[in-house]
């Protein structure tokens, strides 16, 4: 049974750094694109994209909110994808959740697609006070 867990997250200040961690069992994802959506309070149909990253590492896409700010990486002997978080913002306040991209999906075109992922973790919550 695949299974996704999410670990790091908190309560930070404003500026302050998290680095969110994802293991996976069940089965290697070293060939596939993983990535990091988040949901916002009082949005919960909506899934916003955050970072993704190609299975050697080598390509990543982030949203515009947290370029520069954010870094994804992985490790593939682990089975985990990270997310560094920088410089927080109390809009990054949200449920993050790690994410597996369906093999053979195009990730140049559908890096950010919610439905183009079919496994998904159970989310960890992070909340950046003002």
């Amino acid at each position: 049974q695949v299974q996704l867990v999410e670990a790091g997250g908190g309560l930070v200040q404003t500026g302050g750094s998290l680095r969110l961690s994802c293991a996976a069992s069940g089965r290697t994802f070293s060939t596939n694109v993983m990535g990091w959506f988040r949901q916002a309070p009082g949005k919960e149909r909506e899934f916003e994209f955050v970072a993704s990253i190609n299975s050697r590492g080598s390509v990543t896409y982030y949203a515009n909110s947290v370029k520069g700010r954010f870094a994804i990486s992985r490790d593939n002997a682990k089975n985990t994808v990270y997310l560094q978080m920088n410089s927080l913002k109390p809009e990054d306040t949200a449920v993050y959740y790690c994410a597996v991209q369906r093999s053979g999906s195009p990730y140049y075109s559908t890096y950010n697609l919610r439905q183009s992922y079919d496994y998904w973790g159970r989310g960890t919550q992070v909340t950046v006070s003002s």
